[in-house]
């Protein structure tokens, strides 16, 4: 944000896209090397993990909806040793759909999954994540790891950990 000069309280890629086109460009390009460096750096938490295991084993259909490109969501799963819980084709970047807010990559989702937005939940830990699943009509559950966000009213449920057991409830 410093080096492109986006104040914290905007929307980095709304920002962006209210550039010029060769100043967006440029940025763009900034913001995919800094997301690609961390990924390279990306590791897992202990109860996604747990998570996700326990969903796998129930047979649920799992995505992956990121306002980062497609190449950063797969290298951020392969570093976090994630990749095996999501078919490729159900991995989409916001070069693949519109990014969150916007419920277009829910949509894409459910369509490829022949799903209707009752059967599924969006779950996030950022407002994005539950906008756009309320948007798309989906269930939300919004994660706040460090505590209330502000956001209590986005979301159906409110959750501080990803273990199954926190979801059951």
């Amino acid at each position: 944000r410093e080096r492109l000069g986006i104040p914290s309280n905007i929307d980095i890629l709304g920002a962006i896209d209210a550039m010029p086109p060769e100043r967006a460009a440029e940025a763009h390009a900034v913001v995919s090397d800094w997301e690609n460096e961390a990924a390279g750096l990306a590791r897992p938490q202990e109860d996604a993990v747990a998570l996700l295991d326990y969903l796998q084993d129930r047979g649920v259909t799992l995505g992956v909806l990121t306002r980062n490109t497609l190449t950063t969501a797969h290298i951020t799963l392969a570093n976090a040793g994630l990749s095996r819980y999501f078919k490729p084709e159900n991995i989409l970047g916001r070069d693949c759909a519109e990014p969150k807010p916007h419920p277009g990559g829910i949509l894409v989702l459910l369509n490829r999954w022949g799903a209707r937005p009752e059967q599924a939940v969006m779950v996030g830990d950022y407002i994005h994540d539950s906008r756009a699943g309320r948007a798309a009509g989906v269930g939300t559950i919004l994660i706040e790891r460090k505590g209330p966000s502000g956001w209590e009213g986005e979301a159906d449920h409110l959750l501080q950990t990803l273990s199954p057991g926190a979801l059951a409830n």
